[in-house]
């Protein structure tokens, strides 16, 4: 192997590639075993480091950069995550369970290393280890709708709390273990990070929006700006002698409010997904001894049960406790608790921390890694189980059976009438080959609810105004619009097309969709288009900033043609009804019938499935009085039930749901799976911010 690696140049750019290959190709493949990608991302890096092939040096400049700065991303992202909105909302539910999965956890683990052997500070700062947690289980709750239930926001909004004081906990241990350790210490450093954080969240805040006020087109200066606000935080923890993720952590709090849920939010994410959080986990992986790593399993064995067991055992007292308190059921306590078990972003960091200032031995380490790899196995597997049996929110039925009524639950309808107005489809024009069944389904559409359409084309804006490129295209354009409105006329659909000039193509689709008070962003794409990630992409950009539904349509018959629509339901959220509404008008508007399919785990309760089919069944009949039945299977493999089912339908309706994990941002794997694979045509309905 060193005969082989002699051969390999020794430089920084040598280890980025490295890196940049595994977090390209280690991902996926554990991902299709069923496991974690981050698992395979520490395992590839302990095949990488010095126990095994030595490829990568542990102390190396490139990877010990990359390490310290996928920390600090990791620390921003936790932050970020955070909807202090809803915090808001449950501000003494979330302070109560905070403290409780905090507390609990830390004295237990304190006792837990006193019994077995350890010295007072270690022993604190592996019961701060514990007392954290990571939401990695976040993307299941937001799949099965429950994201509003009052149990979930009280365990998310408890992560301020959790975060922040094991992190506290921590700046007090590295203190401590360099003999700074006083009583005028810990009043001086708690007075420094008070006024730290003041400064951080306040003055981040304050500043960030006037910056984004004056910049609020430059998507490009947000980025960097968010970029800069971050590390400039962890730069000033460090000046008042507290780890760096603290002020990480704190900085991705401030930003939270600032950049909202637009896509500089997605991008910033997006950066730190694809590559300095995997880099991070790889060099932790560079950490992790194969020889140490066994003696935890085998002579440490003992300990390294133990650390799980206390944890697993205190994040459930924490949730039992706050139960009768706050008059929860069942199903609620144990999503809590299973919410709260992953270990993952702030104890890895801590953790980090404890092994490179001395305070942890790397046996206890490689314990502490056993069990993240556990806890994050075991966390989500629970959440599916426990969240999927939680009452969805209510929500407020339309006074009409129409889809197209107010979004969102906060949103407000303003006063005057630019809110009300006849029906409008936007149809972008770009791909001739699309375009006649886009307009026909449209016109399908338009003529049902007694509206219009409106196909429009975007052309770049060049420097000069006469430049001929810019030319060439207007005049495309204006044929590619002629032949729109010679299509609407045939489907006897109202049709008055605009021709448009703007500098980005998705924001010249969402600025006409304002303007022209739509209902509907009607889109076509490719299957080979849609292959691709969506970030970035013309799709994703108008899914982002859209006011209205955007339906994404691969139409391979022409709409009329289309009788049989499949609709896959996970839940009955007000996003999923409204996903099943618009099938359900479509199907209206040439007799089409809509088969609900649910696929259920086998774990089910069937009272639990009947209430389910109940709730559909009364959702259907709120609509058009059109032909529908409803399929429920118990399947463990979602995708594979509705790629059977899908083979005697013409369409299936697949609601957009993106979501964000450690990793990086995607698309629902069921979702993708069905798009490559579905050989019939489909439709992805998204709803704004979606």
């Amino acid at each position: 192997m060193n005969g082989l690696l002699s051969f390999l140049p020794d430089s920084p750019i040598m280890a980025f590639t490295v890196l940049l290959l595994v977090t390209l190709t280690v991902p996926p493949i554990f991902e299709r075993l069923r496991v974690p990608g981050l698992v395979g991302l520490l395992a590839a890096g302990v095949i990488l480091g010095p126990s095994v092939t030595g490829l990568l040096d542990p102390a190396g400049d490139v990877e010990t950069l990359l390490s310290d700065v996928g920390k600090i991303y990791l620390m921003f992202v936790a932050g970020l995550e955070i909807d202090l909105r809803d915090f808001k909302k449950t501000r003494n539910r979330s302070l109560g369970y905070g403290l409780g999965t905090f507390a609990i956890p830390l004295t237990t683990g304190l006792l837990l290393s006193r019994a077995f052997g350890f010295d007072w500070v270690a022993a604190v700062l592996v019961g701060s280890l514990l007392a954290s947690h990571t939401l990695l289980a976040y993307p299941i709750v937001m799949r099965l709708g429950v994201t509003k239930e009052e149990s979930v926001t009280a365990t998310v909004g408890a992560t301020i709390f959790t975060d922040i004081g094991a992190l506290l906990v921590l700046a007090m241990c590295v203190a401590a273990d360099a003999g700074e350790f006083t009583t005028q210490m810990v009043v001086s450093q708690l007075f420094m990070l008070a006024l730290f954080s003041t400064a951080v969240l306040v003055g981040l805040d304050w500043v960030g929006k006037q910056y984004f006020r004056q910049n609020g087109d430059k998507e490009g200066n947000q980025f960097l700006f968010v970029l800069a606000a971050v590390f400039l935080a962890a730069v000033g923890s460090q000046l008042i002698n507290v780890d760096k993720i603290v002020g990480a952590f704190l900085a991705g709090l401030a930003v939270n409010d600032v950049v909202g849920n637009g896509p500089v939010k997605e991008k910033v994410e997006f950066v730190g997904g694809v590559l300095f959080i995997p880099f991070f986990f790889i060099c932790m992986g560079l950490l992790l001894d194969v020889q140490i790593f066994m003696e935890s399993l085998t002579t440490n064995l003992a300990f390294t049960v133990a650390l799980v067991a206390v944890l697993i055992a205190s994040k459930f007292l924490a949730a039992l406790i706050v139960k009768p308190f706050f008059g929860y059921g069942w199903n609620q306590t144990l999503t809590m608790w299973s919410l709260s078990l992953p270990q993952v972003a702030a104890t890895l960091a801590a953790a980090l921390v404890g092994l490179q200032q001395g305070i942890i031995s790397p046996l206890e380490f490689n314990a502490v890694i056993v069990m993240m790899l556990i806890t994050s196995v075991l966390g989500p597997l629970l959440t599916s189980r426990f969240a999927g049996r939680l009452v969805t929110p209510k929500f407020t039925k339309p006074d009409q059976t129409s889809l197209w009524f107010d979004y969102g639950e906060t949103a407000v309808i303003p006063d005057d009438t630019t809110s009300a107005g006849p029906f409008t489809v936007v149809v972008p024009i770009y791909n001739p080959i699309t375009q006649r069944y886009l307009i026909e389904m449209a016109a399908l559409l338009a003529n049902h609810e007694n509206g219009h359409i409106i196909p429009v084309t975007v052309t770049r804006a060049q420097v000069h105004m006469d430049d001929p490129n810019l030319v060439t295209s207007l005049a495309q354009s204006r044929k590619l619009l002629q032949k729109a409105e010679a299509l609407s006329q045939e489907f006897n659909a109202p049709a008055f097309p605009v021709l448009r000039v703007d500098d980005d193509v998705s924001e010249g689709i969402t600025r006409t969709a304002r303007e022209q008070n739509a209902s509907l962003i009607l889109m076509g794409w490719s299957r080979q288009g849609f292959r691709a990630k969506l970030f970035g992409t013309l799709i994703d950009d108008v899914f982002w900033s859209s006011h209205c539904p955007v339906a994404v349509a691969r139409l391979l018959a022409e709409p009329i043609d289309i009788h049989r629509i499949l609709v896959p339901m996970k839940n009955v959220s007000p996003q999923a009804v409204r996903t099943a509404r618009f099938a359900q008008i479509f199907a209206d508007t040439h007799n089409a019938s809509v088969t609900l399919l649910h696929v259920s785990d086998r774990h089910t309760p069937s009272d639990q499935i009947q209430a389910f089919e109940a709730a559909l069944a009364k959702v259907m009949a709120n609509g058009p009085q059109t032909t529908w039945d409803l399929r429920t299977v118990c399947h463990d493999n979602p995708a594979e039930v509705i790629l059977d089912v899908a083979q005697t339908h013409d369409m299936v309706v697949l609601r957009s749901m993106r979501r964000r994990t450690a990793g990086g941002l995607a698309v629902s794997d069921v979702t993708h799976k069905v798009i490559d694979e579905a050989t019939c045509s489909l439709v992805l309905f998204g709803e704004p911010h979606s």
